[in-house]
C-alpha cells in the first residue's frame, strides 16, 4: 500500500466528534398505546437486548421512516388512550424521528408507534414458538419420568455400582438440569401470553 492510499484510508476511519455526538444517549418521551409499550418491552426481553438498543435500531434508519410516514393515516391513528413513556435513544435516532416527523408533517408520537407496530410479526412467531414449547416442556417431563423408572429398574437388576446404571443415572441428571434450562426460557416468554 503507497502513502497516498494509507492517507486516504486513514481518512476514512476518523471519526469526528459529531460521529460521537450523535451515538450519545439521550432521554425524550413519547406517548404510546401501552400495548405498543408492552410489544417493545416483551420482545427486548425475548432478544435479550436493552429496550434502547431495540428502539435505536427500528428507528435510526430516516428512509425507512420516511416509508413509514408515508403510509400513516392521521386520521385513524392515535385514538387509543396513551401514556407517556421516556425512553433513552441515541441522538441520531431521536434526530431522524424529529426530522422525518417535520417533513412528513406526522406526529413523533405515531412515528414511533408505527416503528414499534413492525415487530408484530416477531411477536406472532415468538408467542407461536412459545406455544410449542410449553407442549415440549411437558413430553420433556414425561421423558425423564420414564428415566427414572427405567434407571429404578437398573438399581434393582445391576446395582448402583453398574456401569449401565450409572449411564442412565447421567443421562437422568443431564435430562433434569436441561428440563430446568427450558423452564426458565418459558418462565421468560410468558409476558407473551398476556400480550
Amino acid at each position: 500500500m503507497n502513502d497516498k492510499s494509507k492517507l486516504s484510508l486513514l481518512e476514512q476511519s476518523r471519526i469526528s466528534f459529531e460521529d460521537l455526538r450523535m451515538k450519545q444517549s439521550v432521554r425524550t418521551t413519547f406517548k404510546l398505546p401501552e400495548e405498543v409499550i408492552a410489544l417493545l418491552g416483551i420482545i427486548a426481553a425475548q432478544l435479550g437486548i436493552k429496550q434502547k438498543s431495540l428502539l435505536d435500531q427500528l428507528t435510526e434508519d430516516s428512509r425507512l421512516l420516511f416509508k413509514l410516514a408515508k403510509e400513516v393515516n392521521t386520521t385513524t391513528s392515535g385514538k387509543e388512550k396513551r401514556q407517556a413513556k421516556t425512553f433513552v435513544i441515541s441522538r441520531s435516532s431521536l434526530n431522524s424521528i424529529n426530522e422525518v416527523a417535520k417533513k412528513q408533517k406526522v406526529p413523533r408520537d405515531i412515528l414511533v408507534e408505527i416503528s414499534i407496530k413492525r415487530l408484530l410479526p416477531i411477536i406472532e412467531g415468538e408467542l407461536e414458538k412459545h406455544i410449542k414449547r410449553k407442549q415440549i416442556l411437558e413430553e420433556m417431563k414425561e421423558f425423564v419420568e420414564q428415566g427414572e423408572t427405567l434407571r429404578d429398574q437398573a438399581r434393582q437388576a445391576l446395582g448402583e455400582n453398574d456401569d449401565i446404571y450409572e449411564m442412565i443415572d447421567g443421562q437422568i441428571q443431564l435430562a433434569k438440569k436441561n428440563l430446568t434450562t427450558v423452564k426458565g426460557i418459558i418462565k421468560k416468554g410468558m409476558p407473551m401470553e398476556d400480550w
